[in-house]
C-alpha cells in the first residue's frame, strides 16, 4: 500500500500542472498512407529476397574466380574494408592484411588455380548473408609442385547501397581423402 500513494500524488499532481499526457492522440491521418498502400505481394516479395540471395552468391563465386585468375584488385573490391580472414586454424586479420602477408605473395607462385565441385547455398538474414561452400582445388607452383586439396568456407557478408561485401571469410582444406 506504500508504493501506490507516491504515484497517485505524483498522477495528480502532473494533471494539476497541465502536464501534457503521454498516450497517443486519436488522430491517424499521418497513417492513412500506410493503410491504403497495398503491401507487396508475395511472389514480388520472393524475387526480391531471391535477386538479394543471388547478389550474395555472385559475391562470392566472384571471389572463386578471382582467386583462379590471380587478380588481386578484384578480389579486394568484394571485401569490406573491416573484414576478418580465418584460413586452416589461423587468425589472418582483415583481407587487406591477409593479401598483404599471406595470399599476395603466393599468388606469384603459383602458374595455375583451378576449383572442381563447387557447391554453394546462401542465406539471407535482413542486410546479412550467410555462405557455405564445398569444393575441390588444384593449384600448380611455378617449382613444379602440385596441391589438390578439397576445401570448405563459410562466409559472411553484408548489404549497403555499394552492393554485397564480404565481412568474414572462414576456410579450410585438407588432403583428399
Amino acid at each position: 500500500m506504500r508504493n501506490k500513494l507516491p504515484i497517485s500524488v505524483a498522477a495528480l499532481v502532473m494533471i494539476a500542472n497541465g502536464v501534457p499526457a503521454m498516450a497517443q492522440s486519436m488522430d491517424h491521418s499521418a497513417h492513412a498512407e500506410q493503410v491504403t498502400t497495398k503491401p507487396m505481394d508475395h511472389a514480388a516479395h520472393m524475387a526480391a529476397m531471391n535477386d538479394d540471395i543471388a547478389g550474395a552468391e555472385a559475391a562470392l563465386t566472384s571471389y572463386r574466380q578471382a582467386l583462379t585468375a590471380r587478380d588481386a584488385d578484384a578480389m579486394a573490391a568484394l571485401f569490406a574494408e573491416d573484414s576478418f580472414i580465418y584460413e586452416n586454424g589461423k587468425d589472418e586479420g582483415s583481407f587487406t592484411h591477409y593479401m598483404e602477408h599471406h595470399l599476395g605473395p603466393e599468388l606469384d607462385a603459383i602458374t595455375s588455380f583451378t576449383f572442381g565441385n563447387p557447391t554453394l547455398a546462401v542465406t539471407r538474414m535482413g542486410h546479412m548473408a550467410f555462405g557455405r561452400e564445398t569444393y575441390t582445388y588444384r593449384i600448380e607452383l611455378a617449382d613444379g609442385r602440385v596441391i589438390d586439396r578439397e576445401g570448405v568456407a563459410t562466409s559472411v557478408l553484408t548489404h549497403d547501397a555499394d552492393g554485397w561485401k564480404i565481412v568474414q571469410y572462414h576456410s579450410s582444406s585438407r588432403a583428399p581423402r
